[in-house]
C-alpha cells in the first residue's frame, strides 16, 4: 500500500493532480484506490463524479461529530478508533468502480479535539490497508494531515504556481515536515498549468527537491470543471491527462505510462 500526497496553494490545482493520478492507476488496473478528500473546500468528489449528498453518505467532520460530540464518545470495551472505524465504513465511504471515496470535510464544531483526532487517525490508517493505493487531496499545510489522517507518506507532491508565494509554502511545509516528524519517501516539485517550465531549474535549486514537470494547460479540463463533469471522462489524448501520466513515469510509475501510450 502506498500513501501518496498532494499540497499546495489554494487553487494551483491539487484537485485536477490527484484526479487525474487517479484516473490513470485506475485505467491500469492498479486498483482498489482510495480517495480522501481532506480539503475544506471539497473539490476532489466534483472531479472524480462523486456526489456524497446525492449518496447518502456523510463526510468524516460528520461522523465525528456524531460520535464524540452529539453521542458518548466511549463505549465499554469498544475504543474510540474502533468506533470510528465502523462510522466510516457504514455511512462515509462512497465506493466508486475501481476506487473509493471518502471526504474529511469542513472543522469540527467547538471542543477538545484530542480523543476524536487520535480515533479518527487510527481508523483511517486501518482502512487504508485495504488498498493499493491511498491519493491525498490536502489542504494548504500538512498539519491537518499529520493530527487526523497519516504520519507516513510515499510521496508527497508539492504543486507550484509561478509566484514568491508558492516557494514560500513549500519551504514552511518542509520545516512543518521535520517538525511534526512526517516520515516520506519522496517530495516532488510539480507546477500548476500556469507555471512556467523554465522555472523549473530555479524552482529545484531553490527549494533542493526534484521538478517534475507541469500539468498542461486543457481547455476541456476548464470546462469540465465548470459543468461538474468527471475528469475521468476526459478522452485519452487530454494534453493535462497525457502530461500528468508523463509526470508519474518521471517519479518512479514507469510500467503505466508504457502501457497506456504504446510508441
Amino acid at each position: 500500500m502506498k500513501i501518496l500526497a498532494s499540497m499546495g496553494r489554494g487553487g494551483v490545482g491539487k484537485s485536477t493532480f490527484v484526479a487525474l493520478v487517479a484516473r490513470y492507476l485506475i485505467e491500469m488496473g492498479e486498483t482498489p484506490v482510495l480517495l480522501v478528500d481532506a480539503d475544506p473546500d471539497q473539490c476532489l468528489g466534483y472531479m472524480v463524479g462523486v456526489d456524497m449528498e446525492a449518496a447518502g453518505k456523510k463526510t468524516i467532520t460528520e461522523l465525528v461529530i456524531e460520535t464524540f460530540f452529539e453521542t458518548s464518545g466511549t463505549i465499554y470495551g469498544v475504543p474510540p478508533s474502533e468506533r470510528m472505524e465502523s462510522a466510516i465504513w457504514e455511512d462515509g465511504i462512497y465506493e466508486g468502480e475501481g476506487f473509493d471515496f471518502i471526504a474529511v470535510g469542513t472543522k469540527y464544531t467547538e471542543g477538545c479535539y484530542c480523543t476524536p483526532d487520535a480515533a479518527l487517525k487510527g481508523a483511517v490508517e486501518r482502512i487504508a490497508k485495504n488498498y493499493r493505493y491511498v491519493l491525498i487531496d490536502s489542504p494548504a499545510g500538512l498539519e491537518q494531515l499529520n493530527r487526523r489522517i497519516s504520519s507516513r507518506f510515499d510521496d508527497i507532491f508539492e504543486l507550484l504556481d509561478p509566484s514568491k508565494k508558492a516557494f514560500e509554502h513549500v519551504r514552511r511545509a518542509l520545516k512543518v515536515i521535520e517538525g511534526v516528524g512526517i516520515e516520506y519517501g519522496h517530495i516532488y516539485l510539480v507546477g500548476g498549468y500556469e507555471f512556467p517550465d523554465e522555472l523549473g531549474r530555479k524552482a529545484e535549486e531553490e527549494l533542493g527537491l526534484r521538478y517534475l514537470g507541469k500539468i498542461a494547460y486543457d481547455e476541456q479540463v476548464r470546462r469540465f470543471v465548470l459543468e461538474g463533469r468527471s475528469l475521468f471522462e476526459l478522452p485519452p489524448n487530454s494534453p493535462a491527462y497525457r502530461s500528468v501520466v508523463e509526470i508519474m513515469e518521471r517519479a518512479g510509475y514507469i510500467p503505466f505510462r508504457r502501457l497506456l501510450f504504446p510508441k
